[in-house]
């Protein structure tokens, strides 16, 4: 039987900082002379009261190392029970929000997915506003820990190759977590502060610059306008695609970086190859939109650069509706989105890492074809890969496209048209943001959707966030009777 108590802990430790931090949005409530500064005064209560309660009554259960099981459950039961109080500003609050209304604004903010239900943003108060960026922010920090981490202590979809470079943990999780994540803290601060700056230095208010850094850094997407990026259209958007790129690269490299050693950023072959991709679309969609939609070179590479940036590394800001660009552009941006970052990043999706993986596996297999007798290994940054991280990859890439296939179909069950559920399912499962069509494309949002779609896309929302078979060993007995 698996003691509930150690994760019972640390997720009463998590819930009570994150009432805490509702502090904040409530200061700035009062600053900016709202009269939703009680709404986050109560909800930090309720939520700092309930975390301290489970604390203080799973405190006997401490200890220094977390069984498979436990890590397991930890890692889904942090971005499940968070948003459901991370949600609670909004059903108080002037959004006036539906519990699945609520809990699908801070699911999509925790898992830094950015699709989001609510309009009229220009309108609603500060708090709230600034509560949604801080939502993303922290999955921003959270995710990254985790990946490098519990993830490949969990060997979850071949994320067990960088191990060594998460710190080896020797199996004993938590003290080293704690060095970790004050590592990539401190980091990730400093980043956010000069993304923040950055922001100012082309034009922003400090309100919308605060914001955006929160949401760029965490490739979060959500915006202070309905607008989303096309408010801000022009040097901004060079900035922040610069800004996501840093956040989608991996965070040990920054960290080793600053310890002095550099090769191993300059030789990391996930970097090399997402940079390319980006480089390569923008430099596609730039001659696309030269040719067809007879736009000019700066405007078109601007526009180009920041929109796949922007859905490659999962963030979902949208400058324009890049749909009116034509069918080949609006069905590219769909796959696009199913690349991905690098690993140990704020990035989502599959990861540049995974298709490396799977390239290396198909080049060994299709020489084994030529060379029956001969011996292939496949090789990943000069190293040989061992058979259970490519079938952990396998598996990986196996749960992902049934799970997105079955999330449309079920999406498609409660009434919602082709486009709306395949991009929906895809945009959830690969935490991205915006979908395709005129309900949830990068014009449109997710309000209008029905409750049971809305409900689906937060499953695969959490499921795409904790790399798809962590959530999916929870339904297993074996994982019980362990």
């Amino acid at each position: 039987m698996t003691d509930m108590r150690p994760v019972g802990y640390v997720i009463g430790t998590l819930v009570s900082l994150l009432g805490m931090t509702m502090v904040i949005p409530m200061m700035i409530d009062l600053y900016f002379g709202s009269g939703d500064w009680d709404v986050f005064f109560t909800s930090g209560v309720i939520t700092f009261g309930f975390g301290v309660a489970l604390m203080l009554s799973t405190q006997n259960g401490q200890q220094q190392g977390l069984s498979i099981q436990q890590m397991f459950l930890l890692t889904t039961l942090i971005w499940l029970i968070l948003p459901l109080f991370g949600g609670i500003p909004f059903i108080l609050g002037a959004t006036e929000a539906s519990l699945t209304d609520a809990f699908f604004e801070a699911m999509s903010g925790v898992t830094t997915t950015g699709a989001t239900v609510f309009s009229g943003l220009d309108d609603l108060p500060e708090g709230i506003l600034l509560w949604r960026s801080m939502l993303q922010w922290f999955g921003g920090v959270g995710i990254i820990v985790v990946a490098m981490v519990f993830l490949p202590e969990l060997k979850v979809g071949g994320m067990q190759v960088f191990r060594t470079e998460a710190f080896d943990t020797d199996g004993k999780v938590l003290p080293r977590a704690g060095e970790i994540a004050a590592r990539i803290s401190v980091i990730y601060v400093a980043l956010t502060v000069l993304c923040f700056l950055g922001y100012l230095l082309v034009g922003m208010t400090i309100f919308d610059a605060l914001n955006h850094a929160l949401t760029t850094l965490s490739t979060g997407g959500f915006s202070t306008h309905d607008a989303s990026f096309g408010a801000f259209q022009g040097p901004a958007e060079y900035v922040s695609a610069f800004f996501m790129i840093l956040a989608s690269l991996p965070f040990v490299r920054y960290v080793q970086l600053i310890a002095g050693t550099a090769k191993p950023f300059w030789r990391d072959t996930q970097i090399h190859a997402y940079l390319t991709i980006i480089f390569g679309l923008t430099v596609g969609f730039s001659v696309y939109r030269l040719v067809v939609n007879a736009d000019h070179f700066e405007h078109s590479f601007r526009e180009g650069l920041f929109n796949v940036t922007s859905i490659i590394s999962g963030t979902g800001y949208a400058s324009v509706d890049y749909q009116l660009w034509g069918a080949f552009p609006a069905v590219a941006f769909f796959f696009i989105g199913l690349i991905g970052g690098c690993a140990g990043s704020t990035a989502c999706s599959v990861k540049i890492f995974r298709y490396q993986l799977l390239w290396a596996s198909m080049r060994a297999q299709i020489r084994k074809i030529h060379s029956p007798n001969g011996v292939f290994t496949p090789r990943y940054q000069g190293h040989p890969v061992t058979e259970d991280v490519l079938s952990s990859v396998m598996a990986f890439f196996s749960f992902f496209i049934v799970t997105l296939g079955v999330t449309a179909v079920l999406l498609a069950a409660t009434g919602l048209d082709f486009i709306t559920a395949i991009s929906g399912a895809a945009t959830a499962l690969a935490c991205v943001g915006p979908g395709l069509g005129d309900i949830i494309g990068p014009a449109g949002n997710f309000a209008t959707l029905n409750e049971p779609a809305k409900w689906i896309l937060c499953i695969a929302m959490l499921i795409g966030r904790l790399e798809v078979m962590s959530v999916f060993a929870l339904f297993t007995i074996r994982f019980w009777r362990g």
